[in-house]
């Protein structure tokens, strides 16, 4: 898997997106992907229209803790994120998952298109530790229709977060 550059992307038929120049500006290598021409709307969808194992695409969620502090959860799209595993976690009594109406104000990004990378500013960020099993992930590039995929070593290099264990059981 090589990086793509401009060239590449466009050539492929793929906009850059903020995500992609900030992960070409740190040096990450990643694969972009689009699939804005297939209607897909859910994760699985996603997966599904991109020929990916649903466990390896994951979804970015934003939610807020009990001292107002709020945090990104990355989690594979075939479940949810466990509320009391993420508190935990994050170090909080608790977590809820912001309003949809506060996620672009706070992060610059809409419901779908939302990425750990790239946020208006950083917020603690955390990744389901299966992420760890696989080579490379999928995510959101941060514009409904495209995605990146990335091992997690790369995505360190964009991104500080802490692997741990926040899906909801299969």
């Amino acid at each position: 898997m090589g990086r793509r550059t401009d060239k590449t992307a466009e050539k492929n038929g793929i906009s850059k997106t903020n995500v992609m120049r900030i992960l070409d500006q740190k040096k990450a290598k990643y694969e972009a992907h689009s699939y804005e021409s297939t209607g897909a709307i859910s994760g699985n969808e996603v997966a599904a229209a991109l020929g990916q194992d649903e466990r390896q695409v994951f979804k970015t969620l934003v939610a807020s803790g009990h001292r107002g502090q709020h945090y990104v959860f990355m989690v594979p799209v075939t479940g949810g994120l466990d509320l009391k595993k993420a508190a935990k976690a994050a170090g909080e009594k608790s977590i809820e998952m912001i309003k949809e109406k506060e996620l672009l104000p706070l992060t610059g990004y809409v419901h779908g298109g939302c990425s750990p990378i790239g946020m208006k500013k950083p917020f603690p960020t955390f990744v389901d530790s299966t992420a760890a099993d696989y080579e490379t992930i999928m995510f959101s590039a941060g514009k409904i229709g495209y995605q990146v995929q990335m091992g997690i070593g790369e995505l360190a290099k964009a991104v500080s977060f802490t692997l741990a264990d926040l899906r909801t059981e299969d």
